[in-house]
């Protein structure tokens, strides 16, 4: 079963959640010891939300809305069912006597802010998944260093140096409606915490 399918059944059954299924990357429970709503309850949640914003969830434009709301966040917050460490045990060991640091640049990712609830979206600049990170409430600062701790302790390599850009909604689309604001975050393990060289190398690459 693969992890969509596994997320609709737990959903449809309003299974309990438990310390191991509700785990994340990073070894923080999520909801531990409570009871996770049904589809019907998650359904029922969106129609009230519709209507206290002052529409009715029964005419014909939104009925099917709540459905799909809930089938959104399912994929939105599959990160909670992920561990990003697993997603990076699959290694190659034949790199032609590469040495130098490898960098993986304008990583799109997608994430919500655990304050309002808002998109944030933005590029990630790796030096040696995202996602699985990333599908979760989250706020930025964690999501870099969840990213960054997830690869050290999946390849331990010498070091490991993760930046994150985004725009968060909650900032553009609301508040102080700051159109084009970017947050950026940075996490330094290992030698690019150590090694100033290699650190200003590294950021120097990043259109920032």
């Amino acid at each position: 079963m693969d992890l969509h399918s596994q997320i609709l059944n737990d959903t449809e059954d309003g299974v309990s959640a438990s310390a191991e299924g509700n785990s994340v990357g990073d070894g923080q429970p999520r909801a531990v010891g409570r009871v996770r709503p049904t589809r019907f309850d998650a359904e029922a949640a969106v129609r009230t939300l519709i209507s206290w914003a002052g529409d009715d969830p029964a005419r014909p434009g939104l009925i099917d809305t709540p459905a799909r709301v809930v089938r959104a966040y399912e994929e939105w917050f599959a990160g909670y069912r992920q561990d990003p460490v697993r997603l990076l045990e699959r290694t190659f060991d034949e790199i032609g006597g590469y040495n130098q640091a490898v960098e993986l640049h304008d990583i799109a990712f997608h994430s919500f802010c655990e304050h309002h609830m808002a998109a944030i979206h933005g590029k990630a600049y790796i030096a040696y998944m995202v996602e699985a990170c990333a599908r979760r409430l989250q706020i930025q600062e964690r999501l870099t260093d969840d990213i960054a701790c997830a690869i050290e302790d999946a390849l331990q390599p010498g070091g490991v140096a993760v930046v994150l850009v985004a725009e968060h909604g909650c900032m553009t689309s609301r508040g102080v409606h700051a159109h084009g604001t970017r947050m950026v975050t940075k996490r330094m393990l290992g030698v690019f915490e150590t090694n100033i060289d290699l650190r200003r190398e590294f950021l120097s690459s990043i259109p920032v």
